[in-house]
């Protein structure tokens, strides 16, 4: 691995954006903890160093998160003041969207318009998650005794994200707006792999009017920094999106805390073409569902069910529109399938492959490591679709978070419902017919949070995503995304004409 000559500036990335220091309750300082070498998926070369948070930087971190709830005001602002500082927030985003895409891009390896897509959604969050708070009312609720009845929701204190590599920006957004429009203080451990573009925002908080200690990013390890922040005591809610293994783990730490969790986990989604869907509309979705992102996406199609009627038709024209996908840089607006996050994870993506393939399964495109010169250097994979393997495969069952679909037959409605759960997970699912009624039999039957009927991975922030089963617990998105940072209390106000008469006993034998 080499240092780069300056490709940040070439980037357009500034040098500003890439300086080793974390923040720490408002103050920009180098982490405690072991230097962080950030490598261009790209390329292969590190392009910038930071110094990791440690255990230490958490306790100072939350200790004064805490304290700045109070002493700032921040928690018993009226939901329109914090609003208005939420709208700022979404619009400086807007207004550096290129200089965030470009960080990204370097950071991630994703292409360009994806990470553009992405600084977009994230600026809408923000005011999305503003308009939220301004219309979350308290409820008057209908009285059952002399008293009047209301319920309100009020801010829990200090709430740790923890964001994963495949989606910075817009992970941030989806934790950060609801938690910050409740009125929380929000620690931040985004990943080791990309954390860039965290500490980016976190620097255009600053400038849009977040109180000073309200956000601190602690960029480092998952077993020291992550787990710090789960166990430490005034941390009232962790929100967790990565891998089911470290949820379930994180989980349990928060279960000896009887602290909620918001836990977006890992998939392995289904996704069904029957013999009467439009083809054309079919193909590209499919598509789109796996090999977009590279594959690293939780809720990517992997599983592609396709009747048998139409099995070999269809394969044959997947594959090979699969083939024809471009490989190359983020930066390359030609590229259709970008580096994956980092050589190692491209490596466990090309085992599970060979393993699948050593097991029985049939190649039909892709499969092996690129050799090409100008892909050499980086963390490539192409595009990969297997065929003759059962659903009881492995590389059926487990995530494999990169370009690999799986393409399987089935017969009718109940082969496929039975196929299509027969998995630990249930985060989504995409459908593909022309018959509206049989699509939602199907949608209701399979395990999914998510549905996408003949349409795949599109989202909108008003629209709830949770997942079910091992993918996940809680609730993201939607106007009662706030909700979920916050804690109900209810009152009663007393309306009868007399007091309680509980004890008024008449006096006896007194003289």
């Amino acid at each position: 691995m080499t240092l780069a000559t300056n490709p940040p500036a070439a980037l357009g990335v500034a040098a500003d954006d890439l300086r080793d220091r974390i923040l720490v309750a408002g103050r920009w300082t180098q982490g405690r903890g072991d230097r962080i070498e950030s490598v261009d998926p790209a390329t292969g070369r590190v392009f910038a160093t930071l110094h990791a948070a440690t255990t230490e930087d958490v306790d100072i971190a939350v200790r004064e998160a805490a304290a700045a709830v109070r002493t700032s005001g921040w928690d018993r602002m009226l939901p329109h003041e914090r609003a208005a500082v939420l709208h700022r927030i979404g619009n400086a985003i807007e207004a550096n969207r290129d200089r965030i895409a470009a960080l990204q891009t370097l950071d991630t390896g994703k292409t360009l318009t994806e990470t553009r897509a992405l600084t977009t959604s994230a600026a809408n969050t923000f005011r999305y998650m503003a308009a939220a708070a301004e219309t979350m009312d308290a409820t008057l609720t209908t009285p059952r005794g002399p008293w009047l009845t209301m319920s309100t929701h009020r801010p829990m204190g200090v709430i740790a994200a923890i964001t994963p590599w495949n989606s910075p920006i817009a992970s941030d957004a989806q934790k950060l707006a609801p938690a910050l429009a409740a009125g929380n203080a929000v620690v931040s451990k985004p990943p080791v792999w990309a954390p860039w573009v965290t500490l980016l925002l976190a620097r255009l908080c600053a400038e849009a009017g977040l109180p000073q200690g309200i956000l601190s990013v602690l960029p480092g390890p998952g077993r020291t920094v992550g787990e710090a922040l789960v166990e430490h005591p005034d941390v009232a809610k962790v929100t967790f999106t990565g891998g089911t293994s470290t949820g379930r783990r994180l989980a349990h730490l928060a279960a000896e805390k009887l602290m909620p969790v918001t836990l977006e986990l890992g998939g392995k989604s289904p996704t069904i073409v029957f013999a009467d869907a439009d083809r054309e509309r079919a193909l590209r979705g499919v598509l789109y569902g796996i090999f977009s992102s590279s594959g690293q996406s939780c809720i990517a199609g992997s599983r592609i069910f396709v009747q048998r009627a139409i099995f070999d038709d269809f394969t044959d024209e997947l594959v090979e529109r699969a083939a024809r996908l471009r490989l190359g840089p983020g930066t390359d607006p030609r590229t259709d399938i970008a580096p994956m996050i980092a050589v190692r994870h491209r490596d466990s993506v090309a085992r599970m492959v060979e393993d699948a393939v050593a097991a029985g399964a049939r190649v039909r495109c892709g499969g092996a490591v690129p050799t090409e010169a100008r892909l050499a250097e980086g963390a490539y994979y192409p595009p990969t679709v297997l065929t003759d393997v059962g659903n009881d495969a492995r590389i059926c069952q487990e995530e494999v978070f990169g370009p690999v679909a799986v393409v399987l037959p089935f017969d009718d409605e109940d082969d496929l419902i039975a196929q299509a759960n027969d998995t630990v997970y249930g985060l989504a699912c995409g459908v593909w017919t022309q018959d509206y009624r049989r699509a939602l039999r199907v949608a209701d039957a399979v395990a999914a949070g998510t549905v996408w009927i003949n349409t795949y991975k599109q989202f909108s922030i008003s629209t709830p995503f949770t997942g079910l089963r091992d993918s996940g617990l809680g609730t993201e998105k939607g106007r009662d995304a706030v909700r979920q940072y916050c804690e109900q209390k209810s009152y009663y106000l007393d309306l009868a004409d007399q007091p309680l008469t509980w004890g008024t006993h008449p006096a006896e034998g007194l003289s």
